[in-house]
């Protein structure tokens, strides 16, 4: 389903422990992505877990069986590199599994209805989805994004997309003008009762679904128990997590993580100019009635974080009256305030913090001289915030969302100090300096031909999602 029909998210009854010999042990990614979901998705029979496992992660999705790689800057500072997928954003962590997920529910709930994925972006889970969903039988994918709100390799990713069952749409408006359109729709009776009589169903790729947030929850275990094996760390001593986050879905699978017996001290929430996140860590006082800016970070700039009211309903000790009134709040005023109670739990496991996007471009030069390696901009925010906020007691990781090659003219402008335009030729230059490969995803992706190139405004989002379902499923 997504979304919880009446409105609202789901979230788990309770979080499974996992052992400290497992937390301490050497495991293959699959094993850990195989230990994680098991305790969460039991309805699902091992061997099917173990299907889905093997379809999504291996070699050929992955460039390697490892799925991620973990690279230490230096002492007590290393960065986790989640985009080694087809698309080059950690949205392939969990889109590359999800689908197998969703196959095998309707198949155990015997649903012959015809699923349709409604996905809003800020650049990432459009091409993710749309490459993990694509050419599946049952089931088809329509995205929407913000137009001239992503970089163009994003929206180039994106238009260019093929399969027989993909839709995409530039929408005129910004990333939360988007998901609240995409919120409504499925909290509209009449639009799924009419689709219902038509055999279609509505569900979601974005980290409001369940099913996309528990797979991230696994990188964040492994990266742990490497960290043991690696002797970076004592087992037991306890971590940072730094993690760039705008929709908040990314860092709230590290406190799941957490929560699941993971020993981590901090998470730190990185943001940029868009600073709501921080704001409301700092002041208690969630408040979207603000300016909204683009930056250099795309994939950041929201200013309403979905997954933050599964965060608060944890920390809330599961108090869903408390959540309900915050949010009728939210909905009617744009703002709420949570008691001092709530603020002391989240001060004990959260710090927020942002920088600018001169901030950001300093630091992917900075760590590209010291280190020679080469960050994107949104890893730049939670390195440059680290730096702000640190030196930390304990060890700390920064999760690396996409890679530097996604946002090329802002990457090589960190590093050279130049003005860039031409996206293409900047990747050229950066796998020159760097002597690295380009990333897959981004190969020829100049002389692909664009497939999808409307642009619509935010009302007319319901009637594109009809006439594309009536054109695709309606009339079959």
């Amino acid at each position: 389903m997504g979304m919880v029909p009446q409105g609202g998210l789901f979230v788990p009854e309770s979080i499974p422990h996992l052992s400290k010999d497992f937390l301490y042990s050497s495991a293959s990614y699959q094993t850990v992505a195989r230990e994680v979901l098991s305790r969460f998705l039991t309805d699902f029979t091992s061997e099917e877990l173990d299907l889905c496992i093997n379809k999504a992660y291996n070699s050929e999705k992955f460039g390697s069986d490892s799925v991620t790689s973990q690279i230490q800057l230096e002492n007590g500072l290393s960065i986790l590199e989640l985009w080694h997928g087809p698309t080059a954003a950690f949205k392939d962590v969990a889109l590359q599994i999800m689908p197998h997920l969703l196959q095998i529910s309707k198949k155990k709930i015997n649903s012959s209805s015809h699923t349709s994925i409604l996905v809003a972006t800020s650049g990432d889970t459009g091409k993710a989805a749309l490459e993990g969903f694509k050419n599946i039988d049952g089931i088809s994918i329509m995205v929407f994004f913000p137009h001239e709100g992503v970089s163009e390799l994003q929206r180039l990713q994106m238009i260019t997309t093929d399969g027989n069952n993909t839709a995409v749409f530039a929408v005129r408006g910004n990333f939360d003008d988007c998901q609240t359109a995409v919120k409504k729709i499925f909290s509209d009776d009449s639009i799924k009762n009419s689709l219902s009589q038509n055999n279609i169903e509505l569900s979601s790729a974005n980290s409001i679904n369940w099913g996309r947030l528990c797979p991230q929850i696994v990188y964040y275990v492994k990266s742990y128990m490497d960290l043991v094996q690696s002797k970076q760390i004592q087992p037991g001593e306890e971590i940072n997590f730094c993690v760039p986050t705008g929709n908040f879905g990314n860092i709230l699978a590290a406190y799941y993580a957490r929560a699941m017996g993971v020993p981590v001290k901090k998470l730190i929430c990185a943001s940029n100019k868009n600073h709501i996140l921080p704001d409301f860590f700092a002041k208690g006082i969630y408040d979207s009635n603000r300016d909204f800016y683009r930056t250099n970070s795309p994939s950041m700039d929201i200013l309403i974080s979905s997954n933050l009211e599964r965060f608060l309903f944890e920390v809330t000790c599961h108090n869903a009256e408390k959540i309900y009134a915050w949010y009728k709040a939210l909905n009617s005023s744009g703002k709420f305030e949570i008691d001092a109670t709530t603020r002391q739990a989240i001060d004990s496991v959260i710090i927020g913090g942002w920088v600018d996007e001169d901030e950001v471009l300093s630091t992917i030069g900075n760590v590209y001289n010291r280190f020679g390696y080469i960050v994107d901009t949104h890893t730049a925010v939670g390195i440059a915030l680290c730096n702000k906020l640190g030196p930390f007691e304990n060890y700390t990781v920064v999760a690396s969302t996409a890679s530097p090659y996604k946002f090329s003219c802002d990457v090589l402008s960190g590093i050279d100090k130049a003005k860039h335009g031409d996206e293409f030729e900047c990747i050229k230059q950066i796998s020159s300096i760097s002597n690295k490969p380009v990333h897959p995803a981004l190969c020829a992706l100049k002389e692909r031909p664009v497939l999808h190139n409307t642009v619509i405004e935010i009302d007319q989002m319901q009637e594109s999602i009809l006439n594309t379902l009536k054109k695709n499923c309606l009339s079959a």
